[in-house]
């Protein structure tokens, strides 16, 4: 539930450089000053200039604007080709209409994906996103709970199992017995299975590893995307899409926190970093949250974050943390929809 991945939007079949979503409207004046001058941040050149030195959150924001630009533009061209082989004038019409429309689309959404990730940078501040991703910096996952205090508010216990309910699905949180070895550093498999009308929908296998401070870091996950097609066997669901996966240290792809081990209000911090894949984000906003789910509550003791993508812009869930339990429950603000623990079992260190 609580590492579920936000999938990327990515747009389909648009663009050209006309109308360009970067606008001075959604960029510092300086840093717009900046783009002009040097003729975008991905260059990495204004270090040289003292009005840029160090933005180097939003050029990366830039630099991901750029390559979603290239992809709509791509995208549309290949529409357009298939286009002009629609034998129909109407339907070549049609096909035309649907192709500018939804290069439209792509560069709109590119728009708003490139000011989110500004909005980012405004939270976790303009340094290199460098995480300090050592093995000496983590705890042997075997000793989680039996010699290592576990996090409060994601025990990394084996056995552990958390089931959800909400939005007609059911969510299983399993820590397994299972490792994976990722960049030198030992990281614990937990599986979260999510289910529709009894089907498998999603089957993800995340990779947390819990630093020396108690922090738990998200290493990484194979995300497994299933849909059951009019005629198939309920029983067989067929992979249709991995989007979301990564792991760190491959196509420079790096770690992130998931869950804070003393949080405080203010909090801001990347829970993933995959360039166009997986950016989650995000930030303590109460330590003194109440909340009520059918296995358990807190009162004025909950932790609150606002978690959120760039990749989803407007997308939005505030989640609850109760202490010794972990995750109780995930609130959309816009609907109320609400995904809630029904069943916590703990497991054996």
């Amino acid at each position: 539930m609580f590492k579920r991945n936000a999938r990327p939007l990515k747009p389909e079949n648009s663009t050209s450089h006309q109308g360009s979503a970067r606008t001075a409207s959604w960029l510092p004046t300086v840093l717009l000053a900046g783009a002009l001058a040097f003729g975008g941040f991905a260059q990495d050149a204004f270090s040289g200039n003292p009005a840029l030195a160090g933005n180097f959150c939003s050029a990366t924001a830039d630099a991901a604007f750029t390559a979603c630009e290239a992809e709509v533009e791509d995208d549309f061209w290949i529409a357009k080709g298939n286009c002009i082989n629609v034998a129909k004038t109407g339907a070549r019409n049609q096909c035309n209409k649907a192709a500018d429309a939804e290069r439209e689309e792509g560069l709109e959404l590119c728009g708003e994906q490139f000011q989110a990730r500004l909005d980012v940078c405004g939270l976790v501040g303009e340094g290199r996103y460098a995480p300090n991703f050592k093995p000496a910096n983590f705890v042997d996952p075997a000793e989680i709970g039996d010699t290592v205090a576990t996090n409060p508010f994601f025990p990394l216990v084996v056995g552990n199992t958390w089931v959800y309910e909400g939005g007609g699905e059911t969510v299983t949180v399993v820590v397994t017995s299972k490792t994976k070895l990722i960049a030198g550093v030992t990281c614990r498999v937990v599986n979260d299975l999510v289910e529709e009308d009894g089907a498998a929908i999603e089957d993800t296998d995340d990779w947390y590893a819990q630093h020396l401070n108690g922090d738990v870091w998200y290493c990484g996950e194979i995300a497994r995307d299933f849909e059951t097609f009019e005629g198939d066997d309920p029983e067989e669901p067929e992979l249709v899409s991995i989007d979301g996966s990564f792991k760190a240290g491959r196509d420079r792809a790096k770690p992130g926190i998931l869950v804070l081990a003393s949080p405080e209000v203010g909090d801001a911090y990347r829970q993933e970093f995959a360039l166009g894949e997986a950016e989650d984000v995000a930030e303590v906003i109460s330590t003194t949250g109440t909340a009520s789910v059918p296995f358990t509550s807190c009162v004025g003791d909950c932790v609150v974050t606002r978690d959120f993508t760039p990749l989803e812009p407007g997308a939005l869930e505030n989640k609850y943390y109760a202490a010794g339990v972990g995750p109780i429950l995930e609130v959309d603000p816009e609907t109320g929809e609400r995904l809630e623990l029904i069943d916590f079992t703990p497991g054996t260190p």
